[in-house]
């Protein structure tokens, strides 16, 4: 599935950048550095949109992309900086912590955030912590095990319900989707979650529980 258009729309380094709230539904795309998120926002657009930093870890911004699905409304991509790149100082991993936490609890334009998982790997610490954060902040979470092209299909679906299952529980966990931009594996299925989100009217954010942060240190 190809998108009718799609276009770069802003960067924000701070709280302060972000555009207008409400003009578009957005559902963001978050996932640790070298997961695959460039190739899948890529794959989404329909063209080379969102590029990869030559050192992994640097990518400091939020990014907002503007998408016309080929079925349904207008919606916005945000790509999140990545997360959990050892390399990375760790003063400089939380100075970007409060531009993705004021992001995913303040923003009401936000529908679904997309994590991805490489297949190989499973769900790590980050995203064990990050999955129940937002779940319990009424936000859904589309979960997308990347580089699928890289084990047997017999060895997929057994790791998508080990997924599915630790990740947490709610009504606003969507069954794992299967994803390779080699094989163009599951852009549909995944634009059919990403639809289905965006069409949803926006849920009011439960309050998290004092002093209870998802344990994600971003980097690019």
């Amino acid at each position: 599935m190809r998108p009718r258009s799609s276009r770069f729309l802003v960067s924000a380094a701070a709280p302060k950048d972000f555009p207008p709230s409400g003009a578009l539904p957005e559902v963001a795309i978050a996932g640790r550095s070298n997961v695959g998120k460039s190739s899948l926002i890529n794959a989404l657009c329909g063209s080379v949109l969102a590029r990869t930093s030559r050192t992994p870890g640097r990518t400091r911004l939020i990014n907002w992309f503007e998408v016309v699905p080929a079925k349904g409304k207008p919606l916005a991509l945000v790509d999140l900086p990545g997360y959990g790149y050892a390399q990375v100082d760790k003063a400089m991993r939380e100075s970007w912590r409060p531009l993705i936490e004021s992001y995913l609890a303040e923003r009401a334009a936000l529908r679904a955030v997309v994590l991805l998982v490489d297949i190989r790997r499973g769900a790590e610490d980050e995203e064990l912590d990050f999955a129940p954060w937002l779940l319990a902040r009424g936000i859904t979470v589309i979960p997308v095990l990347t580089k699928s092209d890289k084990l047997g299909k017999a060895q997929r679906q057994p790791i998508a319900a080990k997924l599915l299952k630790a990740l947490g529980k709610g009504p606003s966990l969507i069954k794992p989707i299967l994803f390779s931009a080699n094989e163009n594996l599951g852009i549909d299925d995944l634009w059919r979650a990403i639809g289905k989100a965006a069409e949803a009217p926006a849920k009011a954010k439960a309050p998290a529980t004092a002093g209870a942060e998802p344990e994600v240190e971003a980097d690019g």
